[in-house]
């Protein structure tokens, strides 16, 4: 299969997946900017978002063999896209390319892809958490101090907000162990473990450790030697209820896609709307600094967010020159910029040094 897309610096951003929960947000912010073109398996449901901003509406099934054929100037996975479907026709047509919906296995494959394909424009793997804003954060908290050694990532899941059902796909990998880095050395763990409680915002939030790609991008972009995230839940007895489930075996147990309905109604009860909140702490050499961000809008909201950055990134509209090849968001050449951007888009970032106050935006 090789699917035919050219490019046309001129043309429109297509947005694979253009018009899901995080899609249409991501269509929102980028339609102010960029002509769209959104593609989706259901044109049906799209109509109105695509009549709203003027964006144009095609299908295309990433299961279904059909050749798909588009002009676009770059390219935004917001859907899994298991077999690089996408990112090989994007690499193909040397479209700068931005991906969000990798999990770390699937990030490292496509990484590897794009070391062996003729790749000639940026490829932006921004799937660390919430579309790459805890590695935009991270990459700013540790030019402050120098460099990092340690970066620790604690998110608090907002059981009121929207959520597509991709959004909990996490859930299917809790019962994988995975690689982290810990004390500059390679080691295995099993997810819900090291359990520990973070005051995250006004919350003290019971969290566990997650597989999240910046686990595996961190070590390699900024050159820390532990790479830490947690997750916990607005409600306790949704946490209690995971750490019960990986204790009695659930996740080991219930593999495969017989049971991907029941292991995601863990925690797939999306709301009205939520708030979105993600600790960020850096260490360097004794010093610290810590990041609160908030995103009222919600998590879907803020994953787009880090999807729009990274947009800007391939395209090389944020300030810097774009860079062909791999890219992660936390090799921003910006770092110092990253406050002002998500002030911009309504995300508020609180920062302190070493317990002490220096900024919010």
């Amino acid at each position: 299969m090789l699917d035919e897309l050219t490019l046309d610096p001129e043309g429109p951003v297509l947005l694979v997946g253009g018009y899901g929960t995080v899609g249409a947000e991501v269509a929102r912010m980028a339609a102010s900017v960029f002509p769209l073109a959104l593609t989706g398996r259901s044109p049906e449901r799209g109509r109105v978002l695509a009549e709203e901003l003027g964006a144009e509406l095609r299908v295309w099934d990433l299961a279904d063999p059909t050749v798909f054929r588009a002009r676009a100037r770059a390219v935004v996975s917001l859907v899994n896209d298991p077999d690089d479907r996408v990112l090989r026709a994007a690499i193909g047509a040397a479209i700068p390319y931005v991906d969000i919906t990798r999990w770390t296995s699937r990030l490292q494959r496509a990484a590897t892809v794009t070391a062996l394909l003729d790749t000639r424009a940026p490829v932006v793997l921004s799937s660390s958490w919430m579309g790459g804003v805890v590695g935009l954060v991270a990459a700013h908290l540790a030019a402050g101090l120098g460099g990092a050694d340690r970066v620790e990532v604690a998110i608090r899941w907002d059981m009121r907000d929207r959520a597509g059902s991709d959004s909990v796909e996490f859930i299917d990998r809790l019962g994988l162990d995975y690689e982290v880095v810990r004390g500059g050395q390679r080691t295995t763990i099993m997810p819900l473990t090291d359990v520990s409680r973070v005051r995250i915002g006004d919350s003290v939030t019971k969290v566990a450790r997650i597989d999240t790609p910046e686990q595996f991008t961190l070590p390699l972009a900024l050159g820390v030697t532990t790479a830490i995230t947690r997750i916990g839940f607005s409600s306790a007895a949704s946490t209690s209820a995971l750490l019960t489930a990986k204790r009695l075996g659930l996740f080991r147990l219930a593999r495969g896609e017989r049971f991907t309905g029941a292991r995601r109604a863990l925690l797939y009860s999306p709301g009205k709307g939520g708030t979105a909140r993600v600790r960020v702490d850096v260490e360097r050499e004794g010093s610290s600094r810590t990041a609160l961000i908030t995103d009222p809008a919600g998590q879907a909201h803020l994953t787009a967010v880090g999807a729009f950055a990274a947009l800007h990134r391939a395209l090389g509209t944020d300030g810097a020159a774009a860079r062909v090849g791999v890219n992660f968001p936390e090799q921003t050449p910006l770092p110092e910029s990253v406050p002002a951007f998500l002030a911009s888009m309504g995300v508020e970032l609180a920062i302190t040094a070493d317990a002490e106050a220096v900024s919010t935006a």
